[in-house]
């Protein structure tokens, strides 16, 4: 005779059989060869989910961080959100003289994407702070969504929600699978990506960690709003990084990837926590479906990071190589 404990073990243990299974019987990365960083992947993934594994990770400390622009979806020619801030310096420098002879805005009036580039995550966010002060949040994400029905990527014709990597969904959904809680820590900015991630990645506004502008309380027309003011509060780029994922997740992560030098810090700090860690760079080597840059480029170079990663066996993806298919609309 069963007891009831036994059934209730039996119930509880029969799905983490199935997925078991299906894990083994299944190919849950497709898009990626079967090279070395899917195998460190699968792996990772199989010895962390393994009850009784001395690399066994509980459920809530299945925490997955990855950096948005260049390892999520494209950041060339330049990082998306400088082209819809580029758009809102153009439709407001009337009203702004000044800005012909103010960097960042000069590069952007100007045509130079090169120097427009070169002021980084810091520049953006300043265009950001200066274009929409007065904005209430509800009228940035609108601004946001209008802009993202309209806009196309110069290269390839498309809306840039859809030059998202195939490969990083199929991990991030096989993280999920095996109950990781997957974040976004990212240079861009917070309010930028919240109004889109959860139907483009399944990430929820919630678990995105970003650069921000300071925000304020008011009543307009009697109706409690929050307003956008011209100052940068936060920027979530290299050293911010590991400080906003403690300022905003509260826990170390044990799965981290990036692809720039702006991920160094982040990857670093994964990596110095106890059991077993999984640090990932996305290089970008494949000029024919994407783009190849690393250590000179202007827009997420990748230089020290590379070193550091060679150096310390991180998992180096090489697009090139090491997928099958860069976007969704690619797959055969």
């Amino acid at each position: 005779m069963i007891g009831r404990r036994s059934v209730s073990l039996a119930i509880v243990a029969a799905p983490l059989v199935a997925a078991s299974t299906a894990f083994a019987q299944s190919d849950p990365l497709p898009s990626w060869t079967d090279s070395a960083p899917k195998r460190a992947i699968l792996d990772f993934v199989a010895r962390t989910r393994t009850t009784g594994s001395a690399d066994f990770v509980a459920v809530p400390e299945r925490i997955a961080v990855f950096d948005n622009d260049g390892t999520l979806w494209s950041e060339q020619p330049i990082y998306f959100q400088f082209a819809f801030a580029i758009d809102r310096v153009k439709a407001l420098a009337p009203q702004h003289p000044e800005w012909k002879e103010r960097e960042p805005f000069m590069s952007v009036l100007a045509g130079d994407m090169a120097g427009l580039a070169a002021t980084g995550e810091t520049g953006l966010l300043e265009i950001v702070a200066a274009t929409h002060a007065g904005m209430t949040t509800e009228d940035f994400t609108k601004a946001v969504e209008d802009w993202l029905e309209t806009a196309r990527h110069p290269r390839f014709k498309r809306p840039y929600t859809e030059l998202v990597y195939q490969p990083m969904l199929e991990l991030m959904a096989l993280l999920r699978a095996h109950q990781f809680k997957t974040f976004i820590v990212s240079g861009g900015g917070i309010e930028f990506m919240r109004p889109w991630t959860e139907k483009v990645y399944g990430i929820p506004p919630e678990q995105v960690v970003g650069s921000s502008g300071v925000v304020k309380f008011e009543l307009r027309d009697g109706k409690p709003v929050l307003v956008k003011e011209p100052k940068v509060e936060f920027v979530d780029d290299g050293p911010g990084k590991p400080v906003g994922i403690n300022r905003f997740i509260g826990r170390r992560p044990v799965f981290a990837f990036g692809n720039s030098d702006g991920d160094q810090q982040m990857l670093e700090y994964i990596a110095g926590g106890a059991g077993l860690r999984f640090m990932g760079i996305v290089h970008h080597t494949d000029a024919e479906r994407e783009f190849a840059y690393d250590r000179q480029s202007h827009v997420g170079r990748l230089d020290k990071a590379l070193d550091e990663g060679t150096r310390r066996k991180w998992t180096i993806v090489d697009m090139k190589s090491d997928w099958k298919t860069i976007y969704p609309f690619d797959r055969r």
